[in-house]
């Protein structure tokens, strides 16, 4: 029996993750969202593709752990670290979330060497809020 002919577009022919490497970034935005809970430390480039991204949930955290500054810090670390090996020197850093890994992502990151343009906060501050519910009657 003769073997199928696969298609030209198919997924099989494609080169896998040979090219992900091979980019070189020089400019970057990290992205912090920082909750009560987790910390999410997102690297992107300028036109905002995600190049590393990582949590304190998968660098190993489980339950309370990952609100912690020091999962934080070792999610912050663990995404630069990604990111320099490809290249990257300068950075803008978004900081989202009211969380206690703020401060220690902020602190990681300036460890790292790559030279900060800027950090802005862009917490969202709700200017009237929603509507609250209606009175209870008794």
């Amino acid at each position: 029996m003769a073997k199928p002919i696969p298609k030209v577009g198919s997924r099989k022919n494609r080169r896998s993750s040979a090219r992900k490497s091979a980019r070189r970034i020089p400019k970057g935005v990290i992205h912090v969202q920082a909750s009560f809970h987790n910390t999410i430390v997102t690297v992107t480039d300028v036109r905002g593709r995600v190049i590393s991204c990582f949590s304190a949930g998968t660098c190993g955290f489980k339950g309370r752990r990952r609100g912690t500054p020091f999962a934080a810090q070792t999610a912050a670390g663990n995404a630069i670290r990604a990111v320099v090996d490809q290249g990257m020197q300068r950075a803008e850093v978004l900081i989202k979330g009211p969380g206690l890994g703020r401060d220690a992502a902020l602190r990681a990151i300036r460890r790292s060497g790559i030279l900060l343009n800027f950090v802005r906060d862009i917490t969202p501050m709700p200017h009237n809020g929603c509507r609250p519910p209606k009175k209870r009657r008794v």
